[in-house]
């Protein structure tokens, strides 16, 4: 089995794959706190919940934008999986042009989302990704990464108008059926819904102009489907489409997972540093 991790800003998603078959996903919170032994020992319960024998992964995939996190989570795998865990874009190539000016400061999951939506959705294309942040990533006729943008996410937005204006509340993110809120909380969830699909469909509209007018949209992330409900232009949405392509990296790419099965004594050193342990490798 291959064990595909999104490691995001808010949440890490989990995928279970057993060849192209998704055995099983779950999502546990991105907590730089949280011991080694805590995430194992969590990653092992998801495993028991689906019937699933963890000694049985054969290799792991992650991508990751949070750096403070991969120590622990790299040292949970090796303890409680016993295979050291290969990291896109560091220890394998993604495997798409990157025409960044910087191609370093593109988040690994952005490409990764490019490998897989590229191949189930054709190019040129425009990927949404909504979740703390919201990246757009735009592809064109050719399959290369051309960049994008980045946009705070809604519930970023609205956490900062809680914070920052005393008499305004936390609530409930939805669009009410009215553009005219008759109350405090109707007017911020219209105010928030409606600007963000506004925003939403600026920015696509502009980079479609961009690729050449034809682009298909494709939605993903934590917010991706409730978005997609309020903004027409989105054609797609597919909320496992990194695990998608972090399989479809695996798949491609097999010689870089060899031998990365471990030991019972090597599995229990832990890493002294990212990608590294205190021990021979």
């Amino acid at each position: 089995m291959l064990l595909a991790i999104d490691v995001g800003n808010t949440n890490m998603v989990f995928g279970l794959y057993d060849g192209d078959r998704l055995r099983g996903s779950f999502r546990i919170s991105t907590n730089a706190e949280r011991t080694s032994d805590e995430l194992g020992m969590q990653i092992s319960q998801y495993y028991h919940f689906h019937g699933l024998d963890r000694t049985q992964t054969d290799a792991v995939i992650i991508a990751s934008v949070v750096p403070p996190v991969m120590y622990t989570l790299i040292n949970a795998i090796r303890k409680y999986l016993h295979v050291q865990p290969v990291i896109a874009g560091r220890d394998v190539d993604i495997g798409i042009e990157n025409r960044y000016t910087n191609p370093r400061e593109v988040g690994a999951d952005r490409l990764v989302n490019a490998v897989s939506a590229v191949r189930k959705y054709g190019k040129p294309l425009i990927i949404v990704d909504i979740g703390t942040a919201t990246t757009f990533d735009a592809i064109d006729g050719n399959g290369a990464y051309q960049g994008g943008a980045i946009f705070p996410g809604i519930k970023v937005a609205m956490e900062a108008l809680f914070l920052k204006a005393s008499k305004l509340p936390r609530v409930d993110i939805e669009r009410p059926e009215k553009a005219i809120g008759k109350t405090t909380v109707q007017s911020m969830q219209s105010g928030a819904v409606r600007g963000y699909v506004g925003a939403l469909a600026g920015i696509i509209t502009d980079i479609q102009e961009e690729l050449g007018g034809n682009a298909r949209v494709v939605a993903t992330g934590g917010m991706g489907r409730m978005m997609a409900e309020y903004c027409g232009l989105i054609d797609e949405v597919d909320p496992n489409l990194t695990l998608e392509g972090l399989r479809l990296i695996y798949e491609n790419n097999k010689d870089c997972f060899a031998g990365r099965q471990l030991d019972s004594e090597t599995c229990l050193l832990e890493a002294v540093e990212e990608g590294a342990w205190s021990a021979d490798k």
